[in-house]
């Protein structure tokens, strides 16, 4: 089989393996329960759906607490549930979990909101479901939780990753590649703050029908410089960087404002979801080094070994093939979703 249909069939495997499970897509569940008096509660549950069927997760309290009848609520592809709790006792000191989160993939971020302004949030996994009520806030525990959401959120985004991948096939040197990521860097934290803050606000599905349409432009950019006819994007990746990058920011602040923010801690917790994004697009760019450094090293002789960055342009244009395929897929299934 010729190269042309090897890249061809790889991208529609990539679609058909990526495509439905909508690329940057982070669906956590978020708990909240906010002290109405010193023994009643008010919870809020919101429980992610496949589709319109609610998964199978149930909100586990203490023994000495008890229910008021719940009123639900679909919205966003989720089911929102809402009571209120008496809980005899308190509930400091006691142990609150998530039924049937071992049996799943889904995160769950549990936010106790106390009378006198403090909070505790906790990030619950399939192998943690469970957490128990500290008697004081811990800013720490702000900055453990939101910057592994940061890093979750990069590693799990499959469109993001792909534009930095992008990028780096085009840039070809260290001084432009860190100044590319750096221009990424700066425009996404904009956006993600101003539009987490509330300063400004967009329709979420032409954002990310617009993420995956930066993908193609930088996809087609890659061609049009392997054929000699470098654009603006090679000439000037940065710029194209921090463009594109105003657009993912506001991405990562759709996932942001799905989880919450402590209100107390909203600066902290902001800065480490930011800071954890950051985190983990640096550690896919290792890793990609690090894969391009090993082919090299197991591919060649050392006395023949070639710079990394010749390596990786090997790599352009099959990758270029690959991500646009993809990418182009999502632009027409985001646009479809939200004009029909």
């Amino acid at each position: 089989m010729d190269l042309p249909r090897l890249l061809l069939l790889a991208s529609l495997l990539l679609s058909g393996l990526f495509g439905p499970a909508q690329a940057h897509e982070v669906r956590p569940g978020y708990l909240e329960l906010r002290q109405f008096d010193a023994e009643t509660w008010d919870l809020v549950w919101k429980v992610p759906a496949n589709g319109d069927r609610r998964l199978a997760l149930d909100v586990q309290l203490p023994e000495n607490c008890r229910n008021g009848e719940p009123g639900t609520r679909f919205i966003n592809g989720a089911y929102i549930e809402r009571w209120r709790s008496r809980c005899s006792g308190g509930l400091t000191g006691r142990e609150i979990g998530i039924a049937g989160l071992p049996a799943t993939r889904t995160d769950v971020l549990a936010r106790v909101s106390r009378a006198d302004g403090t909070a505790q949030t906790v990030r619950l996994t399939p192998s943690a479901p469970v957490f128990t009520v500290s008697p004081t806030a811990s800013g720490w525990q702000v900055i453990h939780t939101y910057l592994a959401l940061g890093v979750e959120h990069i590693l799990l985004g499959i469109d993001h990753l792909l534009f930095v991948l992008a990028l780096l096939f085009l840039v070809g040197s260290w001084p432009r590649l860190i100044g590319t990521v750096t221009a990424f860097t700066l425009a996404h934290s904009l956006t993600l703050a101003a539009a987490t803050l509330g300063w400004i606000r967009v329709p979420q599905a032409p954002v990310e029908a617009a993420i995956a349409l930066s993908i193609v432009f930088v996809a087609v950019e890659i061609l049009h410089a392997r054929q000699g006819r470098a654009g603006l994007a090679a000439r000037l990746p940065w710029v194209v960087a921090f463009v594109f990058g105003l657009l993912h920011g506001l991405g990562f602040a759709a996932a942001l404002r799905d989880i919450g923010l402590p209100e107390h801690a909203i600066p902290l917790a902001l800065a480490f979801f930011n800071v954890g994004v950051e985190l983990g697009q640096l550690l896919f760019i290792a890793v990609v080094f690090g894969l391009l450094w090993l082919i090299r090293a197991l591919g060649q002789p050392a006395s023949e070994s070639e710079d990394t960055w010749r390596q990786a342009e090997r790599f352009a244009l099959p990758g270029a093939y690959v991500i646009g395929t993809l990418a182009m897929f999502w632009v027409f299934d985001r646009t479809y979703s939200f004009l029909v």
